[in-house]
């Protein structure tokens, strides 16, 4: 399955995002003079890959119900002396909202960068095919001609807004940072006379309120600006709208991209034979066909997707300052569709640029009926005025010598 989606949503992405949560939050913590720097620049160093063990945190998160609990209980063995002043003031919450916020951001650059090139591609296909005529199909079947060119250009302007959408969505990240209860209150924002060699934040004395008493909301602003991440209006414990919003753009790419492949799989039937990808698409047991397969892997992404939104959806109904359940519910789902949408882009992206379209099968195609109104008879109107009915050689109007020969059979 695709390697690059799964390393950027799997567990060690998870793991890398959650220490760099916490060494964010040391060094705000220390830019505000909350812990001492020696102690911020430990727990960065400390916050290292391959340093923690993946599966040992995953076995001992159950004790807590999440994996934060036991990775800080790591993290402050591995900045010793300086390990009390890792999570000081954070909750799980925070670090694991945090952590997950970094990986949706890293995993949807390349996601966006896919679409980019996708819109790219079809625009230029529309433009190509402005004038390739083919059968449009309403119903499953043929109706009236249109051009391949609308229908490419149908396919971008979908890619495109899906591609505005993630950036929007992307840009929106917030960090988390509410404290225990989501007051911006921590319990322990004064850094106290622990550490290494008498260190203490600020040099003389670490007063975490500060005269202004808004120690909470410039740690906020500067957490934020430590991860990247948007800087939130209040805490989102169970404010969930930044995941559903996130889920909703990407249900809407999934959806976008999925129209492409749906077309491109009724198109690249061996009865209709009008595209077909390019290279790949062999069989086990039948070596004379060319499966479309990435469309078929952006389908089932398509399928996938709004289910797993569904479920993002649903943690909305979050209960009292920290919900049990519905914020647990998010992880798996929000993950997977990440992946699956970044798969898609990427399948969507391949697509599209190896794309083979045939103008002469979609012309044959117009004349399957058979009939005076079939699409043929239509296009060849369109095509060709002099034909038309109600036109006389003379260049009569309705009434003219040829109207007489035509009945409205032919609309």
């Amino acid at each position: 399955m695709r390697v690059a989606a799964a390393e950027e949503t799997g567990d060690a992405a998870v793991l890398r995002a959650m220490l760099d949560a916490e060494a964010a939050l040391a060094r705000a913590q220390a830019s505000l003079g909350l812990i001492p720097a020696r102690a911020a620049e430990a727990v960065t160093a400390a916050a290292r890959d391959g340093a923690f063990d993946p599966l040992s945190l995953a076995e001992r998160a159950r004790w807590g119900g999440n994996p934060v609990i036991p990775l800080v209980e790591d993290l402050r063995a591995a900045a010793a002396p300086y390990g009390v002043f890792v999570h000081r003031g954070a909750t799980s919450q925070d670090i694991l909202d945090t952590a997950l916020m970094l990986v949706a951001h890293r995993a949807l650059g390349p996601v966006t960068d896919h679409l980019e090139l996708v819109a790219g591609r079809l625009g230029g296909l529309a433009a190509e095919h402005r004038d390739t005529v083919m059968a449009a199909r309403t119903l499953t079947q043929q109706a009236v001609p249109t051009t391949f060119g609308l229908k490419a250009a149908g396919w971008r302007e979908l890619a495109a807004g899906a591609r505005t959408r993630l950036l929007a969505a992307r840009q929106a990240l917030p960090a988390q940072l509410g404290g225990p209860a989501g007051t911006l209150r921590p319990t322990d924002a004064r850094a106290d006379s622990g550490g290494a060699d008498g260190d203490r934040a600020g040099g003389d004395r670490a007063d975490g309120d500060g005269a202004d008493g808004d120690v909470g909301l410039r740690l906020l602003a500067a957490f934020a600006a430590e991860t990247g991440l948007a800087e939130p209006v209040l805490p989102w414990h169970v404010l969930r709208a930044p995941v559903a919003d996130l889920a909703g753009a990407l249900a809407f790419a999934a959806g976008a991209l999925g129209k492409l492949a749906a077309d491109v799989l009724v198109l690249s039937r061996t009865e209709i034979a009008e595209v077909r990808e390019g290279a790949g698409g062999g069989s086990s047991s039948m070596p004379h066909k060319r499966n479309p397969v990435r469309a078929t892997m952006i389908a089932a992404a398509a399928r996938q997707v709004p289910a797993l939104a569904a479920i993002l959806y649903g943690s909305l109904a979050a209960e009292d300052e920290r919900p049990p359940g519905a914020w647990h519910a998010e992880w798996q789902p929000l993950r997977e569709a990440l992946r699956l949408v970044a798969g898609a882009a990427r399948d969507a992206a391949e697509l599209v640029a190896g794309l083979r379209v045939d103008p002469g099968r979609m012309r044959a195609n117009l004349d399957v009926e058979g009939t005076p109104g079939s699409a043929a008879a239509l296009v060849t109107r369109a095509l060709s005025p002099r034909t038309a009915p109600g036109r006389s050689r003379a260049g009569g109007g309705p009434g003219g010598a040829e109207a007489a020969g035509h009945g409205t059979g032919d609309a």
